[in-house]
């Protein structure tokens, strides 16, 4: 969207369109009669049916239409309103946004939700069965993404001027399936009925380039100029996606790149006959938003990923500042009026992006143009594991970006130089300062990119942020310790609780009124309603109704019934070693041993649901989830421990699955080793719903333990402190194995067979990867300390009265885990933006 003209040349045209906007029409009124005509509207003229021809699917088109309509206006004058402020805007850079659906969420921001159900429901239709045709929009794998997504809906709900740039991915996160207990992947087809929330920009396509060489020569004034040649080009297409805030008629916008050919066909191969080459550069350039995360275990992957990253940073970068340039005469404002945030280090390119943009496109000086980068951007990062930082071999981020490579080079000579200069490190932190690593292969480390570039390095939890200071980031904070903050993740209230948790939702209102959907420190009132004996019945039911919700779609798609009155134990995430999935599922397996062996021994019932995808290339966590499966057959079957185990793996995990698991949960896993989760959400999501964690002093699970109270969380674990002095003396797996009956008893259990009976050497490969790979994230080592607090969970439990008390304060103390007060803290203390009232 463009500023408002100065001097318009067509006077008639603006007045009738400032009369469109003043005056309530059929695509902007918000009653029930007026979006029941709108609805039918949309039927037969945007989906060309009737009420004899109309699918489930037009129907959902037509009140998705009908809602976006009433979001168009309030985008464009939020947008006038961002220029006529001339304010300064937050650019939001992330690989990933895991949206999920968006009809209920925009019905409940827009006001609308009460309104189009009872217009449908005049018209013989349920609301609730057209939100089900919608497909998640799945543009992410996990908390990274999602908190992308609740990130964007908090910058609306505040009235901040924010833009998030992503990737349109022809097909997000794969769709999961469950063959024989693995995993398979499918593609995720979720635009292959088209997007209603979108918007096309073809005019607004951005040129991007890649390989070719560079060429060096001196201008009319004796500068260096570079110029990018020979290389080959695609074009980035922009689809906008409005971002509607909460009851506030704000709504931003989530710009997502297409990636097309700049020659979709070449007529003259095509003609001679070479019908391949003729569609060659469509199939290279549609290629880069084909797919989220192509397995980069080859090399092929490995380029497609490079090329995804620069791709949506060349187009963003054009984009930020094209739009600065329509109301700016130079750079002298730029850092004014621009803040860029990296989600992660994906991103991280568009330092070097930037440069280029203002030294070889906009004949900045290089001093000039660094000053300005520096001062642009912000850096968060969300992982303490320095092999999940990315690094790209210099020859590959060479061959695919030649300036780029010159630049980073540059960029880090003069770092070097100047640190060296003021002898404020030594030649060892020079070298792991380095963007360059020299040894064993020589890469670029887009991580140390980001904090040299950056003028804000955060951190995503207390323990994270001391941990990067401390020791993945330690020469960097000794060098610019003022650059290091803290910036605890939170999740949107509106989604994970008014929208999730309707009837939760519903009870809090009645009880503190609506004021927490907007801050959520305001659950604080609900303390006292924890002694409350009526409301805790109330809660319960609660719980109880959204377990028959959970436990309907789990026996649809999962073929499992669950028992309401066990104890639902939730453990949904990405599947990793360092969450520790295989630490649960060893004591699943444990306990059906432990009742197999002692038929006295009578455990509270339970329902073990696990949930998660596994990146294609990752085997060891395929294997967890077909450890996962294997146990459930032997379980689920076994007459001797019916009504006491149930155990899921809940296929294909995704936003509008979360939107059901979170309110349904008892207990929430939370069981990570101490010091490899950065923050976690679903931690959050969980407590937001009255579920109480059994966790490890890891990520945010410190801060929540912190604000719900240590007699309300189930603490179990090693500390970083004590995984480092374990690992500091020397940690044997096996001596572990030796001391403990249990775990010596399920270990070979698996490796036996007593899990996959018809394969019975089928799970060595874990086993051996515990006892004899180093158990690197000590799951055998905190396997006792887990086995005893689930002792604890259940022995309280037991007492449903105290259970529930616990989880009323659970909900009543996690308004800190807010993404408002996250977005807050960023606006205030990096961006340095101010909202935008609109007016």
């Amino acid at each position: 969207m463009v500023p408002p003209r100065r001097g318009s040349t067509a006077p008639a045209e603006a007045r009738a369109l400032e009369r469109a906007r003043d005056v309530p029409n059929a695509r902007t009124a918000t009653d029930v009669e007026a979006l029941k005509r709108a609805f039918a509207d949309h039927l037969q003229y945007s989906q060309g049916a009737d009420e004899h021809s109309a699918t489930a699917l037009d129907r959902y088109f037509a009140v998705a239409y009908s809602v976006r309509d009433r979001m168009m206006r309030r985008w464009i004058q939020t947008q006038q309103a961002y220029y006529r402020e001339d304010a300064k805007r937050v650019y939001y850079l992330s690989l990933e946004f895991l949206m999920g659906r968006a009809l209920e969420n925009n019905l409940l921001n827009l006001g609308l939700y009460d309104p189009m159900r009872g217009a449908l429901k005049d018209l013989g239709l349920d609301l609730a069965d057209l939100l089900s045709q919608e497909p998640d929009a799945g543009l992410g794998n996990g908390g990274l993404g999602r908190l992308a997504a609740c990130f964007l809906d908090s910058l609306a709900t505040l009235g901040y001027p924010a833009t998030g740039y992503g990737i349109r991915y022809e097909f997000g996160i794969f769709d999961q399936e469950i063959r024989n207990g693995y995993q398979v992947e499918r593609p995720e087809e979720w635009l292959r009925f088209g997007n209603a929330w979108e918007i096309p920009r073809p005019e607004s396509v951005v040129p991007v380039a890649f390989y070719g060489r560079t060429e060096h020569g001196v201008d009319e004034r004796g500068r260096l100029r570079v110029r990018w040649a020979d290389a080959r080009h695609v074009l980035g297409m922009p689809y906008d996606v409005p971002v509607a805030g909460y009851r506030n008629d704000t709504v931003n916008t989530l710009r997502l790149w297409r990636a097309r050919a700049s020659q979709e066909l070449d007529l003259a191969d095509f003609n001679a006959g070479d019908y391949l080459a003729a569609v060659e550069d469509k199939g290279f350039s549609e290629n880069i938003s084909k797919v989220l995360y192509p397995n980069d275990l080859t090399v092929m992957g490995k380029e497609l990923r490079l090329q995804q990253q620069y791709f949506f940073v060349c187009c963003s970068i054009h984009d930020i500042v094209l739009r600065y340039l329509r109301t700016h005469e130079d750079f002298s404002r730029f850092p004014d009026k621009v803040a860029i945030q990296l989600n992660d280090t994906h991103p991280a390119v568009a330092i070097a992006e930037l440069m280029r943009v203002l030294v070889d496109e906009r004949a900045l000086e290089w001093d000039a143009a660094w000053e300005i980068c520096r001062a642009t951007f912000g850096y968060t990062n969300h992982t303490l594991m320095p092999e999940a930082l990315e690094r790209w071999s210099v020859d590959l981020f060479g061959r695919v970006l030649p300036r780029h490579l010159e630049i980073v080079y540059e960029i880090n000579r003069r770092f070097l130089e100047g640190v060296r200069a003021a002898s404020r490190a030594d030649e060892g932190a020079l070298a792991r300062m380095s963007i360059i690593e020299e040894q064993p292969v020589k890469q670029v480390r887009m991580a140390n990119l980001a904090v040299v570039g950056s003028r804000s390095v955060n951190g995503v939890a207390a323990l994270h942020t001391e941990l990067l200071k401390r020791e993945l980031f330690k020469d960097f904070h000794a060098l610019w310790p003022e650059r290091f903050n803290n910036k605890t993740n939170g999740v949107t209230p509106r989604r994970w609780l008014l929208q999730s948790n309707p009837d939760l939702s519903a009870a809090i209102t009645d009880a503190i009124g609506p004021g927490w959907i907007t801050d959520a420190e305001k659950l604080r009132a609900l303390e006292p309603l924890a002694d409350d004996a009526g409301f805790r019945r109330l809660f319960r039911r609660i719980k109880r109704d959204n377990k028959a919700r959970l436990a309907e779609i789990v026996r649809a798609e999962n073929g499992l019934t669950l028992d309401l009155d066990s104890i639902f134990d939730v453990q949904v995430k990405r599947i990793h070693e360092y969450k520790r999935q295989l630490l649960n599922v060893l004591r699943v397996a444990a306990e059906y041993l432990r009742i197999k062996e002692d038929r006295s021994y009578q455990p509270y019932p339970r329902a073990y649901l696990f949930g998660g995808k596994a990146a294609p290339g990752y085997a060891l966590a395929k294997w967890v989830i077909k450890l996962v499966g294997s146990v459930a057959d032997v379980v689920n079957h076994d007459v001797d421990v019916q009504g006491r185990i149930t155990v899921g793996f809940l296929k294909n995990y995704r936003v509008s699955l979360a939107e059901r698991i979170f309110p349904a949960a008892d207990v929430s896993e939370q069981i990570s080793t101490a010091g490899k989760e950065a923050s976690g959400t679903g931690n959050m999501k969980f407590a937001l719903n009255g579920a109480l964690t059994i966790g490890t002093l890891d990520g945010a699970n410190v801060e929540i333990r912190d604000e719900v109270g240590a007699e309300n969380f189930f603490l179990f674990g090693l500390t970083v402190e004590q995984v480092q002095a374990l690992r500091g003396r020397g940690y044997d797996p096996w001596e572990v194995y030796r001391g403990d009956r249990r775990l010596k008893g399920v270990l070979d259990a698996l490796a036996s067979g007593v899990f996959s009976p018809g394969e019975p050497a089928l799970f060595r490969p874990v086993v051996d990867s515990l006892l004899n790979g180093g158990d690197p994230y000590l799951v055998l080592a905190d396997f006792a300390a887990y086995c005893a607090c689930q002792e604890e969970v259940e022995r309280a439990y037991r007492d449903p009265e105290g259970w529930t008390r616990m989880a009323i304060l659970n909900v009543a103390r996690t308004g800190k885990f807010s993404s408002d007060r996250t977005i807050r803290d960023y606006a205030e203390q990096i961006w340095k933006i101010a909202p935008v009232r609109r007016g």
